[in-house]
């Protein structure tokens, strides 16, 4: 956006492509699963799945999974926030993203795991012999990180003492 005169801002935001939507449903992070994952950006895109807490309006303080994402309208939609019709039958309320924080990530998807580079720091956690919680980052691929660590340790051993780590034996 270069221009600062609201009526223009205004007009780029109506007419904004899909994926010049995508960046307005961003939302900050919590402070400590950010420094628990070792994350660099202070906001990243809502994700169905994840968990995120109200921060301003009626609903304040309200905790929930995102059920949907909305780029079109810019709102989200929470599964413990529903509302009831006249006929009783109930609905999912839409709350803006800019009124949420994110508490929980959904990290089932690798390629928003890779975006966020999640996976480069656990292979380097285990690496370095930081304990390994990878099944927290990725549920299916956490044993091939740990194969993909003791591998490596082992060629690192290998280069330092030049013996095989399996012929010790």
């Amino acid at each position: 956006m270069e221009s600062s005169k609201p009526r223009k801002q205004r007009y780029f935001r109506f007419n904004a492509a899909m994926h010049m939507r995508q960046h307005f449903v961003h939302a900050h992070v919590d402070r400590e699963l950010r420094a628990r994952l070792g994350l660099k950006p202070r906001a990243v895109q809502i994700s169905r799945g994840d968990t995120v807490k109200i921060m301003s309006g009626s609903k304040r303080g309200t905790t929930g999974k995102v059920a949907r994402v909305n780029l079109r309208t810019g709102r989200i939609y929470l599964d413990s926030l529903m509302k009831k019709n006249a006929k009783g039958k109930e609905f999912s309320v839409g709350i803006s993203a800019n009124n949420v924080y994110i508490t929980a990530l959904n990290l089932t998807d690798k390629v928003r795991a890779a975006k966020l580079n999640l996976k480069q720091q656990v292979e380097a956690k285990a690496i370095k012999g930081v304990p390994i919680e990878a099944a927290e980052f990725h549920p299916a691929s956490a044993s091939k990180i740990k194969e993909v660590a003791t591998a490596k340790a082992a060629e690192m051993e290998k280069k330092l003492t030049g013996v095989d780590a399996s012929q010790k034996s």
